[in-house]
């Protein structure tokens, strides 16, 4: 049965439509069934228009409290019956009130390769630090930005005084490869989590994998 999840964003939606595709190829046993947003003009929206999935949207500062606005988010989950998030570009921090109705079961995207470089602007602060290696992680939520448990990262290399709009560019492929590739993980119930660490059921010592210059681990599997 496919994992029956909500995906929530703020912008343009890429790493939604990066989702959508692996399932409608047949290689991730997902069910969208809501994408939220607290941005109604939100691209992301338009794309789960487009391929007839239910959206929500409201501003947040339509509500007085930031645990209102994640309540009106869950009632609105729960009637859609979905009981797993992913968070595609939200740009804000869910309240205890969110998290703990979905205990385990929020996942991120962040472009960097956490601990370095939580926040906003991930990309740009790695680029202006001048770091010779960048990327991305998936990583399960908790109450600290950017904090909780990794799943899997992609590294890429990153050259001297390269722009953060470039830097960006080539982080964004491999967010499209690795986050779906965690949420198949996740519906298949691969991952266990024991303090800071993941472990991924059927590999034992991960043999880091190079897709397109990006050293990846743990290696993606077939269809990603």
């Amino acid at each position: 049965m496919a994992l029956p999840l909500a995906v929530i964003v703020s912008g343009s939606g890429s790493n939604l439509q990066s989702i959508i595709d692996k399932i409608e190829q047949g290689v991730l046993d997902v069910d969208i069934r809501l994408v939220l947003s607290n941005n109604p003009e939100a691209y992301g929206l338009e794309r789960a228009r487009t391929h007839g999935i239910d959206v929500w949207t409201k501003s947040h500062k339509e509500f007085p409290t930031r645990e209102g606005f994640d309540e009106a988010m869950i009632e609105a989950i729960h009637r859609h019956g979905a009981d797993t998030v992913a968070l595609a570009g939200f740009m804000r921090l869910l309240t205890p009130v969110f998290l703990s109705t979905f205990q385990g079961r929020v996942l991120n995207i962040h472009p960097a390769l956490l601990p370095s470089f939580p926040g906003t602007h991930g990309q740009r602060d790695a680029a202006r630090y001048g770091v010779k290696i960048s990327g991305c992680s998936v990583h399960f939520v908790d109450e600290i930005m950017d904090h909780g448990p990794v799943i899997i990262q992609a590294a890429v290399p990153a050259a001297p005084g390269e722009s953060a709009d470039d830097l960006a560019a080539r982080i964004l492929v491999q967010e499209h490869r690795i986050f779906p590739q965690a949420l198949q993980w996740f519906a298949q119930g691969r991952l266990k989590v024991e303090g800071r660490h993941v472990h991924l059921a059927g590999y034992g010592d991960y043999d880091a994998q190079t897709v397109d210059g990006a050293l990846i681990n743990p290696p993606l599997e077939k269809g990603f």
